[in-house]
């Protein structure tokens, strides 16, 4: 198995027979290497093209560990017979942390007191609690459950919906084809589903304007989730609010008019990059090695080429 860094490296301790060898996908393997290799980790944020194409050249290569949730980047370039894993787990803490904070800088204005910390200027006005609002979390999954986790104690009305209605322990989780009738009676979407052909611009022109007035958008998924030209009808309006760490264009360029839109607060998709990603990772590929040592199926399973 190759594994992206030294460091991940370091702390893993390799079963028995096992051989793990840092790459990086950034420059070919040692072909003597490469002959060996049955399974990669893929870097974190690793998006080049070249480098996945770089996986065609290993003929023993069965499985790619995935550090991220998302896998529709690597999909294309993956060569036939591979076994695919995402990294369910890794982001949900992390993702879950950013999701809250962006929520709660909205509704409590911080984006406002920056700019005036930074002009001098001390002026106070009524904001939008976070308490008894009520919640839509469009997604649930490992980091949609880790959000409403972190929604609970705030005193919030939390609305479940996944791809299917279904009832848990936890409460009702409401369908897809349920937003239209939720969608006018929340105060705070929060955005974590996969980017699939049926989640791409799910967050559209009607999505949003179902929405009440002073509603606020917050998309910690993918940012080809949302309708860009749409959301920003919404803000340049001042009817919608948003909170993106991730966006249509990404990187959003500079100059792009999501940077000046009102009531918007921008993060660099970095929901999943803190020091806590390390130790779930080493957990995650720690218990990979394990099973596909003993013959078992490898977890996280999310595509078969």
């Amino acid at each position: 198995m190759t594994v992206p860094d030294a460091a991940t490296l370091a702390d893993l301790v390799p079963p028995p027979g096992v051989r793990l060898v840092v790459w990086d996908l950034r420059r070919p393997l040692d072909p003597d290497v490469a002959r060996e290799v049955d399974a990669v980790v893929v870097p974190p944020y690793f998006l080049d093209p070249a480098g996945f194409g770089r996986l065609r050249g290993l003929p023993r290569l069965s499985f790619v560990q995935l550090p991220s949730a998302g896998y529709e980047h690597v999909l294309p370039h993956l060569p036939p017979g591979i076994t695919l894993g995402n990294g369910r787990g890794v982001h949900d803490d992390e993702t879950a942390e950013l999701a809250l904070a962006l929520v709660l800088a909205s509704q409590r204005g911080l984006d406002d007191a920056l700019r005036q910390q930074a002009a001098g200027v001390w002026t106070s006005r009524v904001r939008a609690s976070l308490a008894d609002r009520r919640v839509l979390v469009l997604g649930h999954g490992s980091v949609g459950s880790a959000i409403v986790a972190r929604l609970e104690p705030f005193k919030v009305d939390i609305v479940r919906v996944a791809r299917t209605a279904r009832d848990e322990p936890g409460g009702h989780v409401h369908g897809v084809n349920e937003l239209p009738e939720l969608l006018p009676t929340v105060d705070v979407v929060i955005v974590i589903v996969p980017l699939t052909p049926e989640t791409e611009r799910l967050v559209d022109a009607r999505f949003l304007a179902l929405m009440p007035d002073g509603a606020l958008l917050v998309n910690v998924a993918r940012g080809k989730v949302v309708d860009t030209a749409a959301l920003l009808v919404e803000l340049e309006s001042g009817r919608l609010r948003a909170a993106l760490d991730v966006t249509d264009p990404e990187p959003l360029p500079a100059g792009h008019p999501l940077w000046a839109a009102p009531g918007v607060i921008i993060t660099p998709h970095e929901g999943g990059n803190t020091t806590a990603s390390h130790s779930r990772m080493v957990a995650v590929i720690q218990a990979q090695l394990g099973r596909l040592v003993a013959g078992e199926a490898p977890a996280n399973v999310v595509a078969q080429t």
